[in-house]
């Protein structure tokens, strides 16, 4: 199975990292656009970007990232806004791993909510039932969302 540990993402990670991101099919191409102006502002600024971005080593390489921050305007909230692994490191528990990081830092931070929206495409059927293992609820689904065709699904987990 292999030793997976996680830490804080620097900037020697950004290029697996992004290549992570535009190897996962589920992304699309102004998806990771976005998500590299995440990881850019949180390198740039770190504390003052308001994201908080870890990457999971498993077996020396790095396997997967999870990017989160605090919900403006609220008092407990946080939002996970990106959660990928590697699908050569898929099925080691990298994703899990991730999440329990994720969910223990929020919690140490005073969090008591977390938020994930994601897609209801078919091809994100996994990713759903993911966060269903992890205890998140599925709140609600909007149809036609993100555009025809492509629900919202938002899932909560107190913690």
């Amino acid at each position: 199975m292999g030793t997976t540990g996680v830490r804080p993402l620097t900037i020697k990670d950004k290029a697996a990292v992004m290549s992570i991101l535009r190897a996962t099919p589920e992304f699309l191409p102004p998806e990771v656009v976005v998500a590299e102006e995440l990881i850019d502002a949180y390198l740039e600024e770190e504390k003052a970007s308001g994201y908080y971005i870890y990457i999971a080593e498993h077996e020396g390489e790095i396997a997967g990232y999870v990017c989160y921050g605090d919900t403006p305007l609220t008092e407990a909230t946080w939002d996970l806004y990106w959660i990928a692994v590697h699908h050569d490191k898929q099925g080691f528990g990298i994703g899990r791993i991730l999440m329990k990081h994720a969910e223990e830092d929020i919690k140490r931070m005073h969090g008591k909510l977390i938020m994930v929206e994601t897609s209801g495409k078919a091809d994100y059927n996994k990713t759903r039932q993911f966060y269903e293992r992890l205890n998140y609820q599925k709140l609600c689904q909007i149809t036609d969302y993100y555009a025809p065709g492509d629900d919202l699904v938002l899932f909560a987990k107190r913690i």
